[in-house]
């Protein structure tokens, strides 16, 4: 049974790539551009030019559930406030899509979902308005504050959120061996009902590889990894830097709870899985739209049923 895991988990990252949905993806990079066209002519000098981030620009995205993210950097003089920066792209979003697509405001971000198309296609895109930090020098030291909406943000917290995206992005380039175990446990998180944030994945997944030695085969390496968060994630102290803000420490958006429930789940997952392989697909399920393999490496007969907790809003 040597290689069985792994070789399911390869399965499982192959039918969840980006490459199974060229089309699709083509018809979001039209209406990412479009939209950026529209901010760049409305807004001219007041901004710098609009840049690609999110999980597509960090190849880190899973073709079940994603969007494509657009950075509107705006100039230090161009609006007076964060806030009325904010309300002023969305007023102007809303007014030239409203007839198209739904667009809402979000916590830092516009989503735009345009309505579905001839092919039942629904293309989402996120907008991040954010003004420069430091008056000219956005495009050396690519710094800029968010508007945090008050509707979405908590009430403890501030009204703006300090950031670097281009940061953000370099975090993790050249890191392929930790890109394959965020989409993994990406593909838990989504299709396990599970509301941990992305980026919290994204950080302590780097981090435990800067950390611990981790080597072995696909299985070894997530294994390695959960059991690093079982271990970690509700110690006095662990933190999380945002590479994009070093005063964030994105452990302080997750609850004491949140903390100790996501640790009890990595350790039963793990638990689960070396107690019988055939509970790997119940946690890491292969993307059947995509799977063009009768093999079933290794793993016979049904999965054994886990039971998802309700949706009890745990974001991290």
């Amino acid at each position: 049974m040597k290689g069985t895991k792994s070789s399911h988990l390869q399965n499982v990252l192959d039918t969840h790539s980006m490459s199974h949905i060229d089309t699709l993806i083509e018809k979001y990079r039209e209406k990412r551009n479009t939209v950026k066209e529209f901010l760049e002519d409305y807004y001219k000098s007041q901004i710098y030019n609009p840049i690609n981030s999110g999980s597509i620009k960090k190849a880190t995205a899973i073709n079940n559930k994603f969007d494509f993210d657009v950075v509107t950097p705006f100039k230090y003089n161009s609006f007076e406030t964060l806030e009325i920066m904010f309300n002023d792209v969305f007023e102007q979003l809303h007014e030239e899509y409203k007839d198209v697509a739904t667009v809402r405001k979000q916590k830092v971000s516009i989503g735009i979902e345009f309505f579905e198309d001839e092919e039942n296609d629904v293309i989402s895109l996120d907008i991040v308005p954010g003004r420069e930090l430091n008056e000219d020098q956005y495009s050396e030291d690519n710094k800029l504050n968010l508007h945090v909406n008050s509707r979405y943000g908590n009430i403890e917290e501030k009204s703006y959120i300090q950031t670097n995206i281009q940061a953000q992005i370099d975090h993790i380039k050249g890191k392929d061996n930790e890109r394959k175990i965020i989409k993994l446990l990406k593909i838990w998180k989504s299709t396990n009902g599970e509301e941990f944030k992305s980026f919290l994945i994204e950080l302590i997944s780097i981090k435990a590889f800067d950390k611990i030695e981790i080597k072995g085969n696909l299985w070894e390496k997530l294994k390695s990894v959960m059991n690093y968060i079982e271990e970690n994630i509700s110690t006095e102290g662990f933190n999380l830097t945002d590479p994009g803000n070093s005063n964030n420490d994105v452990m302080d958006s997750i609850s004491e709870n949140d903390r100790k429930y996501l640790s009890d789940k990595m350790e039963l997952i793990v638990r689960r899985i070396e107690e019988n392989e055939n509970n790997i697909d119940s946690y890491f399920p292969i993307n059947d739209e995509f799977d063009n393999d009768d093999e079933s490496y290794g793993i016979k007969g049904p999965a054994i049923a886990i039971s998802t907790p309700p949706n009890n809003e745990r974001f991290g």
